[in-house]
């Protein structure tokens, strides 16, 4: 019996062991394919801190706003109906009654001092997460916008 365990044990250890050959041989896993992001996606990015800087305070991480005091951009018939506005306001404040999602604001959207590629980095950050069915927003189109 002594004999036929000392076999079993020094099988078992052969075969756990291997060789130096298997030993080096690693498993190569397939890298995952890192997705080529759109323009619309690396502008967004760059919104994305814009927003959490400026934006937020007012119309919340969520995008949605406080009725009645700062409205919704999430989403927001403003922003998808109202472009040249939509750029306007972000490029230099507003100031006046405007109706978004058929609500009444009228308070005032202190300018931020963006430049033009701020500018277009934060809407579409806005248009890429609550409202995609509306275009990119490109700096050539922000730089027509006069005051």
């Amino acid at each position: 019996m002594k004999n036929i365990l000392a076999c079993l044990f020094t099988a078992f250890i052969l075969c756990s062991c291997g060789t130096d050959k298997e030993k080096k041989q690693t498993i190569k896993l397939k890298e995952p394919t890192k997705k080529e992001l759109t323009a619309i996606e690396k502008s967004a990015q760059r919104g994305k801190e814009i927003y959490r800087e400026l934006c937020v305070t007012c119309h919340l991480t969520n995008g949605k706003g406080v009725t009645g005091a700062f409205p919704p951009l999430n989403p927001s018939d403003w922003i998808t109906g109202k472009r040249k506005e939509s750029i306007h306001a972000v490029k230099y404040g507003l100031k006046g009654e405007i109706v978004v999602n058929g609500v009444t604001y009228n308070n005032i959207m202190q300018y931020q001092g963006l430049d033009d590629e701020e500018v277009a980095d934060v809407l579409n950050y806005i248009i890429d997460t609550w409202n995609p069915t509306e275009k990119m927003v490109t700096v050539e189109e922000v730089q027509q916008i006069k005051k």
